[in-house]
C-alpha cells in the first residue's frame, strides 16, 4: 500500500460513509485539508458559505431532512465559535452531524498561538464525540469513530485537527475501525407491550401526541388511530407526518397549537407520546395515564411522568401495539374534535381569504398554498413566521424544516440552502421574518453562487414581532423590537438573484405567481402589518398579564392600539 496525505485518506473515509458535500469557509487552520478537498472536488463537493453559523445550521437541516450525517468545517478561532449555534440546533433536535475543526500547529497548541482557544472545552457540551487528534496515525479511526458516534447516539461529532497532520502522509494499513453502521431492532418486551394495551384497551377518551419521530411511519400512526378511535395531535417538529386536512389530524400543539389540539389533550384519560420530546409541560395533562414510544430509552419519561414506555422505533412498534389493541367501540370522543376541527379550519380559511389591505401573515400564507408544490421542502424559521406557517399553510406531502430545540431565528435561509442540496430537483421554499432572515441573508448569496433556484419569502412587519408579543404577554412595555425599513427585493438584487416586492394585496398574486415562475434564487419581500400570534388557547395568566401591558402603554403614551389583537381573538374565541 503506498502513502497517501492524510487530509486525503479522509475523504475517501467520507465518502465511504456516503457523504457528498460539505459546508464551510477556507482558513488558515484547515489550508492543508482545504487543498486536498479541491484536488477531489468530483468527489466531494465543497459549498462555501459566508458564515460558519450558515454551515452549521445546513449540515443540521440536511442530517433532520435525509437522516444521513451533516458535514461542516471550520477553522480555529472565530470560525470554531461561529459553528456552535448551527451544532446546538443539531444537538437539541438529534441530528447526527460531523463538524472537523482546524486548530493551530501541533506544534504550536498550548502555546497561546494566534487564533488558538481551547476547542476541546467549548465543544464539550454540543458534542456526543468530542476529541482532538495529536498525531495523523490517529485520525483515519477517530474519523469513523466521531460519525459512528454521531449516527449510533443521534448527535453532533466534533473531530479537531491541528492542520499539519492533514499533510503527514501515511500508509493506513493497521486500522482498527470500519466505515459500518449496524442499526438493530429494538423491540419492548412483552409484559411491557401487554400492559400499554391494556390501557389502551380501557381508555375512553385516548389521544396521540406524535413528533419527528413518527415521520417515517405515517401508514402506521394512521392504522393504530383508526383502530382505537384517537385523534392525531402533531408537535412543530412532527408537522407534515400527516397531512394537515387528514380526519385524525387536530393540528399543532403549545404556543403556536389549535384550540381542538388543546382541548382534546387537556380532557384525555390516555396521552400516547409517539417520537416526540415535546418541552412544554403546562400544555399537558396532570394526572393522566400516559404511555412513551420512543427510541431514545434516555428519553422516556423525560418530558412527563408516563405509566409504561415502549422503547424501539415506531414505525416497528405500532403495527405490534395495533395487531394487540382490541377495536374501540365507540368513536364519539373522535367525532366531537373533528368537529370542532372543522370550525377551526373555517376560521383559518375566512382569515387567510380576507382581501383587505393592510396585508397580514395569513394572508400570505394562501398565497403562497396557490404556488408551493404538494412534495416541495419548506424551510421555516423561528418567530411569528412560524405560526403563520405552521397555522394556515396546508401541509400534505411536503418536507418541513425548522430548528425546534434550540429555536433559532436565522434557520431559514440554510434550511433552504440545505434543502436544494439534498433534493435538488425539487422546490424549496424558505419562509422567514425579517428579523430572522436579517440574521443570516448574507448567505443568500451561496444560493445565487451556487445556482440554487430557492425562492426565500419574508414576512417584513419592519419589527421583531414574536419578541413584540412576548413582552406584551409578561405585562411589560415594548422596548427594541423595531427593527427599520428595508427593502429585501434590491437586497436581493443587489446579490445577482432576483427580487420581488409586494406592498399591497391586489399586487400579490401576480407578483407570486410570477417569482416562482422563476428558475433563480429569489427573495419575496411581502410588507405586512403586526399581528399578534395568539395562541389557540389563551391562558387566564396570558390575559391578565396582557391586561397589564394595556394598562401600563394607556398610562405611559396615553392610548393603545391593538385592532390586530381585536381582529384575531374575534378569530379564535
Amino acid at each position: 500500500m503506498f502513502e497517501k496525505r492524510t487530509g486525503e485518506i479522509l475523504i475517501d473515509q467520507l465518502m465511504q460513509w456516503e457523504v457528498d458535500h460539505i459546508y464551510g469557509m477556507p482558513g488558515n487552520s484547515i489550508n492543508e485539508f482545504i487543498d486536498d478537498l479541491r484536488k477531489r472536488e468530483e468527489d466531494i463537493d465543497f459549498i462555501q458559505v459566508r458564515h460558519e453559523e450558515v454551515g452549521a445550521l445546513a449540515a443540521s437541516s440536511y442530517a433532520k431532512l435525509t437522516g444521513k450525517i451533516g458535514v461542516c468545517l471550520s477553522i480555529a478561532g472565530p470560525g470554531a465559535t461561529h459553528l456552535m449555534n448551527g451544532l446546538y440546533d443539531a444537538k437539541k433536535d438529534m441530528a447526527p452531524v460531523l463538524a472537523i475543526v482546524g486548530q493551530v500547529p501541533s506544534t504550536a497548541v498550548g502555546t497561546d498561538a494566534s487564533q488558538e482557544i481551547n476547542l476541546e472545552r467549548m465543544f464539550d457540551g454540543v458534542g456526543v464525540y468530542n476529541r482532538r487528534a495529536e498525531t495523523a496515525e490517529q485520525l483515519p479511526d477517530m474519523l469513523n469513530m466521531a460519525i459512528r458516534e454521531a449516527y449510533t447516539q443521534k448527535g453532533v461529532a466534533v473531530l479537531i485537527v491541528p492542520d499539519d497532520l492533514f499533510a503527514v502522509k501515511q500508509k493506513n494499513d493497521h486500522m482498527k475501525t470500519s466505515p459500518t453502521l449496524v442499526h438493530p431492532t429494538i423491540i419492548p418486551d412483552q409484559e411491557t407491550l401487554e400492559r400499554s394495551v391494556s390501557l389502551v384497551n380501557k381508555a375512553k377518551k385516548p389521544v396521540i401526541l406524535a413528533g419527528k419521530g413518527a415521520r417515517n411511519a405515517r401508514n402506521e400512526l394512521v392504522e393504530f388511530a383508526e383502530k382505537i378511535k384517537a385523534p392525531i395531535v402533531l408537535s412543530l417538529l412532527g408537522k407534515g407526518t400527516i397531512p394537515d386536512y387528514h380526519e385524525l389530524n387536530l393540528g399543532q400543539h403549545g404556543q403556536i397549537g389549535t384550540k381542538p389540539a388543546f382541548e382534546a389533550i387537556m380532557n384525555t384519560d390516555l396521552l400516547i407520546l409517539i417520537g416526540t420530546t415535546f418541552p412544554y409541560r403546562d400544555y399537558l395533562p396532570d394526572n393522566v395515564n400516559a404511555i412513551q414510544l420512543e427510541i431514545k430509552r434516555d428519553d422516556i419519561g423525560k418530558i412527563y411522568p408516563i405509566t409504561e414506555g415502549l422503547c424501539g422505533d415506531s414505525k416497528h412498534i405500532l403495527p405490534k401495539l395495533t395487531s394487540l389493541v382490541s377495536e374501540a367501540e365507540s368513536d364519539d370522543h373522535l367525532k366531537i374534535y373533528q368537529e370542532k376541527m372543522k370550525r377551526w379550519h373555517i376560521h383559518m380559511q375566512e382569515m387567510k381569504k380576507e382581501t383587505t389591505n393592510p396585508i397580514y401573515g395569513p394572508q400570505v400564507m394562501y398565497a403562497l398554498e396557490k404556488n408551493v408544490e404538494k412534495d416541495a421542502v419548506i424551510s421555516c424559521d423561528v418567530g411569528n413566521v412560524t405560526v403563520w406557517t405552521t397555522r394556515f399553510f396546508p401541509f400534505t406531502n411536503q418536507k418541513f424544516i425548522i430548528s425546534g430545540g434550540l429555536a433559532s431565528m436565522g434557520s431559514g435561509i440554510p434550511g433552504a440552502i440545505a434543502g436544494q442540496r439534498a433534493y435538488p430537483d425539487k422546490q424549496v421554499v424558505g419562509i422567514c421574518g425579517d428579523g430572522g432572515f436579517t440574521m443570516v441573508m448574507h448567505d443568500f448569496i451561496t444560493a445565487v453562487k451556487y445556482d440554487m433556484p430557492i425562492k426565500i419569502v419574508v414576512l417584513n412587519n419592519s419589527m421583531i414581532g414574536m419578541i413584540k408579543y412576548e413582552q406584551q404577554v409578561k405585562g411589560n412595555l415594548n422596548y427594541e423590537t423595531d427593527l427599520g425599513v428595508v427593502n429585501f427585493a434590491e437586497f436581493a438584487k443587489a446579490c445577482g438573484g432576483e427580487g420581488y416586492r409586494i406592498e399591497k394585496y391586489d399586487e400579490m398574486e401576480t407578483t407570486m405567481k410570477q417569482a416562482f415562475m422563476s428558475k433563480k434564487p429569489a427573495v419575496i419581500d411581502v410588507v405586512i402589518e403586526d399581528m399578534a400570534p395568539l395562541p389557540g388557547q389563551i391562558t387566564y395568566d396570558q390575559a391578565v398579564s396582557y391586561g397589564e401591558y394595556l394598562i401600563k402603554e394607556f398610562f405611559t403614551n396615553g392610548k393603545v392600539e391593538f385592532p390586530d389583537v381585536e381582529r384575531t381573538v374575534r378569530r379564535l374565541l
